[in-house]
Formats: C-alpha cells, structure tokens, sequence
C-alpha cells in the first residue's frame, strides 16, 4: 500500500500547534496506515525571553502575548486555554521538553519504551501547560507529565546522559533550518515540494494528500 511521508515541525509551546492537533488526529482517522506521520520538534521558544523582547518588547510585552493568544483561541471553543498563559506562567524554554520527548523517541525505536508513548506524552505536556497552566520548562514538571503518560524515566536519564537526546534533537533543529521551516506547526510532504504551515484548514491538508495518493508517478508536479 502507497503511504503518504508526512514530516511535521512543531513547538510544544506554541499555541497553533496545540489547536493544530485535532487536525493531526482527523487526519490519521481517515488516512490511518495510508500515511507515515513522522513528528519532529522546530525551535520557535527555544529562547522565551528573547523572543517576548524582540517581537513583544513593543506590542506589551507578556501581557500583550497573552492577550493576542487568549484572543486567538477564543475562535476555537471546543478547546480549552488557560488564561494565565504567559501572563503568570512563563516557561523559560521548549528546549527541555522537546528533549525529553527526543529521548522518549530513542526509547521508543530502542524497544524500551511502548508504541505510542511519546505521542501521548507530547499532549500531555501541552495539555500541563496551555490548559492547567503549568511550567513545562521545569525538569520535575516535565517528568511527573511523562511519567503519567507511560514514559520510562531512567530510561530518559539514561539517553539523556549519554547524548542521544541531545543529538537526536539537534538534528531536528537542522533539518527545520534545512528545510526551511518558518514556524510551527508545519506540514512537509512529496519531499519538501509541499509545505504547509501554521492555521491550516484540515481540507487543505488533506486535499494535499488526496493528490498525493492518487498520482500514480512519484516524479509528478502535484496540481494541488
């Protein structure tokens, strides 16, 4: 059977990509094995702090963060949002959940951690963080979420001991950089000829796919 690669960036802090998900789910419900989903991290809040000055610094700063989010996930009601997001709860960084997932992957294709973990995980994290309010930046956080959501943790400390983690997320970084990722979430597909990125509509994704499954000759220009 002809599967569709999907590649798909995404930042656990980032608001899209928490409204984002009942899309990812849409689509493995009607494509299911037909296409190979393969999650990668992007940094968009690698730096928080930086990234409130530059863009906010003039616009209020946190305040007016919160404010553009809370007014943005107002257009999406079947979706919880905390609305002390950014305004009294202020991760530092993505960096570190993104590699504790990384390592939750290894552990994954290593055999010692279950099918489907980190997918949970990785909405458990959100979930902490853009609907409990909870600093998922913060290390004893982050292991209570995955931890509940199956994961391993002396298998995590062992992988991020060694390094693997780290090197397995420094290659999403590149690849995003490579790739031309401009934010998160972002959608590649037909080998980065596609690129679907930020509040996409489910039909526009899945019309991409639908193309995708239907040309009989991987060389052909999509029309899509």
């Amino acid at each position: 059977m002809k599967r569709v690669p999907i590649v798909y960036f995404s930042d656990v802090l980032c608001l899209w990509a928490y409204l984002a998900q009942a899309r990812v789910d849409e689509l493995h419900r009607n494509h299911g094995d037909r296409i190979d989903f393969q999650p990668r991290f992007c940094s968009v809040f690698g730096d928080t702090a930086r990234k409130i000055a530059t863009v906010w610094g003039a616009k209020g700063g946190y305040a007016g963060f919160n404010a553009h989010l809370v007014e943005a996930a107002a257009a999406f009601p079947e979706l919880a949002v905390n609305p002390a997001i950014w305004a009294t709860v202020r991760p530092a960084s993505s960096m570190a959940p993104h590699l504790v997932l990384k390592a939750i992957q290894i552990g994954t294709l290593d055999g010692d951690i279950a099918a489907g973990v980190c997918e949970a995980a990785t909405l458990a994290l959100r979930h902490a963080f853009f609907v409990d309010g909870r600093d998922i930046s913060d290390r004893l956080v982050i292991d209570e979420v995955v931890a509940a959501a199956g994961a391993d943790l002396a298998v995590v400390a062992k992988l991020m001991a060694s390094g693997r983690a780290h090197a397995a997320l420094s290659s999403d970084y590149k690849d995003a950089d490579a790739m031309g990722v401009q934010g998160s979430p972002t959608f590649i597909l037909n080998d980065g000829r596609q690129k679907l990125f930020g509040n996409v509509g489910y039909r526009i994704i899945d019309a991409n796919i639908q193309e995708l499954l239907r040309a009989p000759d991987t060389d052909q220009a999509s029309w899509c």
